[in-house]
């Protein structure tokens, strides 16, 4: 159990991409680490785009990013909804600076790039935000997965596997 005093973040919205939420949380739970569900409200029902729910264990306002040593962003649609919210940039900014271990796969680019950490950075997404991607100063690779130091991207959900490894590898 190499991540069992590990704790992580995995942020929640509506219509997150269900699969790129749940393969890495129960990845990382197998391993021992403890990953809280953050989302605006505590205690709400959030549902992915296929009908798989994720209740919410806090809301943002409950949580300190300094508390944990991680953060995953999923994707979906949720990632344009997250990155609305002052908290979630405050997070992903302070997980920047501390150098914790940040993954992001698929629209999840969004929130990294309105947070403006990506300058100078190699990553991958969804093709289909490359170009958001780029304009925000990183250099877009066409690869499952991406570790550019502390952040970790991935493309999609057949990437899930190599994806899921190497944010355990960050963590460890």
């Amino acid at each position: 159990m190499r991540l069992q005093h590990k704790k992580i973040i995995a942020l929640v919205d509506e219509e997150f991409e269900d699969l790129e939420l749940w393969y890495p949380v129960m990845r990382l739970r197998e391993e021992g680490a403890t990953v809280h569900l953050v989302g605006q409200e505590k205690g709400k029902k959030y549902t992915g785009k296929y009908g798989v729910p994720a209740t919410s264990d806090f809301a943002f306002d409950d949580i300190a990013a300094s508390d944990y040593d991680g953060i995953l962003v999923p994707g979906g649609w949720a990632p344009d909804k997250l990155r609305r919210y002052p908290q979630v940039l405050d997070f992903i900014k302070e997980m920047d600076q501390q150098q914790k271990p940040i993954g992001q796969i698929c629209h999840a680019g969004w929130v990294l790039i309105s947070a403006n950490i990506l300058r100078g950075r190699n990553v991958t997404s969804t093709p289909g935000i490359r170009d958001d991607m780029e304009n925000a100063g990183a250099t877009w690779l066409d690869e499952a997965v991406v570790v550019d130091g502390h952040v970790i991207s991935s493309r999609r959900p057949p990437d899930l596997p190599p994806y899921a490894k190497a944010f355990a590898d960050a963590l460890a």
